[in-house]
């Protein structure tokens, strides 16, 4: 068994941390909020301090961080072929990392209690270390990120997960992240908006609202259980110590064994394969000022319509990161989105339905999303039909019901957006046929792919980090 997974798996049952209470991280997060001052203003594009309106693109004057493009996408995918939008373009690679260390035999993660301008709530739970290059370089001319050097200097042995991940494929060109956690020995300074929680107290936090940040959930999505892990499961824990109810044992089930798939890998592999075959994404540059059907005035950039998004300007003061005071663009949102997965079992295992779906800043035209996915449109408006699975989603019973709850998206970029995660148990009346571009896979064959770069969107990531066991 790999060792790996023997301490995720351990720290994964572990409802209960060497240092603070699940409850009591709710009252800490409240105290870190207070004890911070947090303010964000709406501006106007030319009083945005280091940025600027050049070549058609909002940029800040130093060439890093991020800009803000227009950019005109031609594909055959879908209803609709052509279409213009903003997105944010920022090519760089930047740090999503955890410091893990063993206590009472224990794999605990060393959390961060960051403020973004974009919380809806400011105050979530982090990574210990969520940094982009420009951040890290320290071009903003601020103070360093914190335990930094930990990850830069560490050595093969201590890096127990490293992963390049995608960001939001409708709203970022291209935008990936190193995902990464390292295990370290050695005592560490626990600063004071820092502690130390396990894996399952993490997941267990994802039952409340906007506490766990989208950086924390990408990055515990992609820790395997195994698979193929059956014949060592006792000799680690007995299973009735701990699970509580047969659909918690049914994924961890779906996350160790390779068994009963209902698609082997190659099959997975092939249809994935000719659907990115069969489409193209053709994304070219055209000026923000130009773009059809959008207007950019002083303060906003917005659809005629007034739907998906838009591009606004804020002042920024928080009184514990890097710098204390700056300016940028942020993208807010339209209305609150839905992402949810259905789920059912087959030949004994869970299995998740899974759809291939282009996003105009996937990096490999396709990736694998969750069985309803709605962030740009407003799923309430939908036409009935006309989304599969979505009227199933919300008329779902609550003892189908495994996950809901209201998760934020990455608030350094995006202003107060969050969306609805469900987690939805199917039975016999969703069919083993499923609609064009739609796929079953198992638990275990979703964290494999997980091991690999373009495979599995944002909103399909952070709601396997849900998955919980206990």
């Amino acid at each position: 068994m790999n060792l790996n997974s023997n301490v995720f798996f351990k720290s994964a049952l572990a409802k209960h941390g060497a240092f603070i209470s699940t409850s009591e991280v709710i009252s800490w997060l409240s105290d870190q909020n207070e004890k911070v001052h947090v303010k964000v203003k709406m501006t106007s594009f030319d009083k945005l301090d280091s940025w600027c309106y050049k070549n058609g693109s909002i940029k800040h004057v130093s060439g890093k961080f991020f800009s803000i493009d227009g950019i005109k996408i031609k594909t055959n995918w879908g209803l609709v072929n052509e279409w213009q939008q903003p997105i944010i373009n920022q090519p760089e690679i930047g740090y999503l990392g955890f410091i893990t260390k063993e206590f009472n035999g224990i794999l605990h993660f060393l959390v961060q209690a960051k403020i973004e301008p974009g919380n809806v709530n400011y105050v979530q739970l982090s990574p210990t270390l969520q940094a982009t290059k420009s951040n890290y370089s320290q071009v903003h001319k601020g103070k360093k990120p914190l335990y930094l050097d930990y990850f830069q200097n560490a050595k093969p042995e201590q890096i127990i997960l490293d992963q390049l991940q995608s960001e939001q494929g409708a709203r970022f060109l291209k935008k990936r992240n190193r995902n990464i956690i390292i295990k370290v020995d050695s005592e560490i300074t626990v600063f004071d908006n820092f502690i130390w929680l396990t894996l399952g107290q993490l997941k267990n936090l994802m039952q409340y609202d906007n506490c766990v940040n989208m950086d924390t959930r990408t990055v515990i999505s992609g820790i395997s259980y195994g698979p193929n892990f059956e014949n060592d499961f006792e000799k680690i824990i007995k299973p009735n110590d701990y699970f509580e109810d047969d659909i918690k044992l049914g994924f961890l089930n779906s996350a160790i064994s390779l068994k009963n798939s209902f698609n082997s890998f190659d099959n997975i592999i092939a249809f994935l394969t000719n659907i990115k075959a069969e489409h193209d994404l053709d994304v070219s540059k055209v000026p923000l000022k130009k773009m059809k059907s959008w207007f950019f005035n002083s303060d906003e950039i917005y659809h005629e319509q007034r739907k998906f998004f838009s591009v606004i300007a804020v002042d920024v003061e928080i009184g514990n990161r890097e710098v204390l005071c700056w300016s940028q663009p942020m993208i807010k949102p339209a209305q609150e989105g839905l992402c949810a997965f259905v789920c059912k079992e087959i030949n004994g295992q869970v299995h998740f339905a899974v759809q291939a779906k282009l996003e105009c800043g996937n990096h490999d035209i396709i990736e694998f999303a969750p069985t309803v996915q709605c962030l740009t449109g407003n799923y309430r408006q939908t036409q009935e039909g006309a989304l599969p699975f979505l009227e199933y989603v919300l008329n779902a019973k609550q003892n189908q019901i495994i996950f809901d709850t209201m998760q934020s998206e990455e608030g350094g970029r995006f202003y107060r957006e969050q969306n609805r995660n469900m987690i939805i148990m199917a039975g016999q009346e969703i069919s083993n046929l499923l609609p064009d571009k739609y796929i079953w896979i198992t638990l275990s064959q979703i964290l494999f792919f997980l091991k690999f770069n373009n495979y599995l969107n944002i909103q399909a990531r952070s709601l396997i980090a849900a998955v919980s066991f206990v």
